[in-house]
């Protein structure tokens, strides 16, 4: 078995995780989420932990407890604390706002993008430059900001775009005459 899978996950107080054959829910402060487990993965709640086992004669269920017992991990860590990511528009004219569920950019393009806001997900902009994608969903907020990203990426040159705060920009030398 994986050495993550060796490792229980401990159940912090005021989350309540309950096992129903292959669905994992797990229930706290901030929302709900479910999982449906791997078919060679099994999962045992004692007291308040959760320890995970596979078939040992397959290879696959011995990857798979390992990756199971990293998302459940992830949703307890979602439905008691969040997770969130900042990203940063750099560039002049740059701005995002959020008016009722949709995202408003504007990137230097000839139209201003209006971004949904899906479900699970809540977007803020503390100020015209940044925008915070804050959710349950460890995954589903990646994805989000993510996507917010591919609008316009940092290019490498002077640097402008939406990037990620902390994210690191090569830069290239311009062409000299």
């Amino acid at each position: 078995m994986s050495r993550i899978a060796k490792k229980p996950v401990v159940i912090p107080s005021g989350v309540e995780v309950s096992v129903n054959g292959r669905t994992v829910s797990v229930k706290g402060p901030k929302g709900t989420v479910t999982l449906h487990l791997h078919k060679r993965v099994r999962v045992a709640q004692q007291d308040s932990a959760l320890v995970f086992d596979s078939k040992p004669e397959l290879d696959i269920g011995m990857m798979m407890a390992g990756t199971m017992r990293a998302l459940i991990n992830n949703m307890i860590t979602g439905v008691s604390r969040g997770f969130e990511r900042r990203l940063e528009l750099v560039g002049v004219g740059y701005r995002a706002q959020v008016r009722d569920k949709v995202l408003n950019l504007t990137l230097g393009y000839s139209h201003p993008i209006d971004y949904p806001i899906p479900q699970g997900v809540t977007i803020e902009t503390p100020s015209q430059t940044e925008v915070v994608v804050k959710g349950v969903d460890k995954q589903l907020v990646g994805h989000v900001a993510a996507q917010i990203r591919a609008f316009r990426p940092p290019e490498p040159y002077k640097g402008k775009g939406v990037k990620y705060v902390g994210e690191r920009i090569i830069r290239k030398e311009a062409k000299k005459k």
